[in-house]
């Protein structure tokens, strides 16, 4: 029995190698997939943690963009009002005095000036902080990512509070420039109207509307000029010359400096500013109602003209619009802007550029 099994396997012996290796290569094979097929699950797990990672930090960090929001009106509202002291004025009128007549003119143009400051620079500071909080963000992302353990820290603390510093050019100089842009516009718009003159809440829009465009349109600066300094390398001016912290601060500067030169950036600014304005006109909207049981509804097409008030009723409303607009508690104008779809992609769009590994920036 044993010699004819042996007599077969001589007789068929390449057909056994052959199925030896066709059954080891398979099998081999199969060994060889189930690796990939682990590395390529271990990949994704390690991609999808990172990306949750990646997603838990942004959300993170708009939290705090809107907490810093809330935090920088006050000291904004604060260096308006110091600069743009309509209650000084207020409070002389309340003694009558003899030029009573002329304090009601700069009044006019105080009151008008400063809620349309209030209005561009919190849309500045919405969008400039977005700007600055997520180029920050993105950089600690990376340093904070596994690769970049034991290397130079791309944002080390002292580098992010010189940077952050920078934003007080907006409430310095920035904003000082701001207010002699639209006061000069609001001269032209408002300057030859009389006190006496009854505005509807349409013609007071339409004079708001050459406001903003002298502003926007009249200036040979950018409106990206009264959030940061022209001068980039401002540091290097410092007698005691550069230091790394210096370097790593003014590359800082010169990222916003091309963020806020971007098409993107315009777009964003102007869709803040356009809600923020709608805005202030809702507000004063509500001072323009019909009186009760007026017979014409309040939808109808011309309510807009259909109450006028003096233009030395206005003032007092526009003069108190500033504490809404630069309001540290959550106000529908604040709200507006920090809840804009578009700031918001935006701001996804500049954390996704900035906590991409460098190589991939390059």
């Amino acid at each position: 029995m044993f010699s004819s099994a042996w007599n077969f396997v001589k007789r068929h012996k390449r057909k056994f190698i052959f199925a030896g290796a066709v059954v080891g290569g398979v099998y081999f094979l199969g060994k060889y997939a189930q690796k990939m097929i682990r590395e390529l699950q271990e990949k994704e797990a390690t991609e999808y943690i990172a990306q949750a990672r990646r997603q838990f930090h942004f959300e993170s960090n708009q939290r705090t963009c809107n907490m810093t929001v809330l935090s920088m009106l006050p000291p904004l509202r604060e260096a308006i009002v110091s600069q743009l002291n309509s209650e000084s004025l207020t409070a002389l009128l309340k003694t009558k005095p003899a030029n009573k007549l002329e304090i009601w003119e700069d009044l006019k143009i105080i009151s008008f000036t400063r809620t349309v400051v209030a209005v561009y620079s919190t849309c500045m500071l919405v969008v400039l902080l977005r700007v600055q909080l997520n180029i920050i963000g993105g950089y600690l992302y990376l340093d904070n990512s596994v690769g970049k353990n034991g290397t130079t820290p791309l944002a080390p603390p002292d580098v992010q509070q010189q940077y952050l510093s920078s934003i007080q050019h907006l409430l310095g100089d920035g904003l000082t420039e701001l207010m002699t842009v639209v006061k000069k516009a609001v001269q032209n718009s408002l300057g030859g109207v009389s006190l006496k003159q009854s505005l509807s809440m349409l013609e007071l829009e339409q004079q708001l509307s050459w406001i903003r465009a002298e502003v926007e349109s009249g200036s040979e600066r950018s409106l990206s000029w009264y959030m940061l300094a022209d001068d980039e390398n401002a540091l290097a001016d410092q007698a005691c010359g550069l230091t790394e912290n210096d370097i790593m601060t003014i590359k800082l500067l010169n990222e916003t400096r091309d963020m806020l030169d971007s098409p993107d950036f315009s777009t964003v600014l102007n869709a803040c500013l356009h809600r923020g304005f709608s805005r202030l006109l809702d507000n004063l909207a509500e001072f323009f109602r019909p009186p009760p049981g007026d017979s014409a509804p309040s939808s109808a097409p011309d309510s807009l003209s259909a109450v006028s008030l003096p233009l030395a009723k206005i003032i007092p409303i526009i003069n108190g619009q500033i504490n809404t607009i630069c309001s540290e508690t959550p106000s529908h104008f604040v709200q507006d802007l920090l809840l804009n779809d578009q700031v918001k992609e935006f701001a996804a769009n500049v954390y996704e550029t900035f906590s991409a590994p460098q190589e991939l920036q390059k």
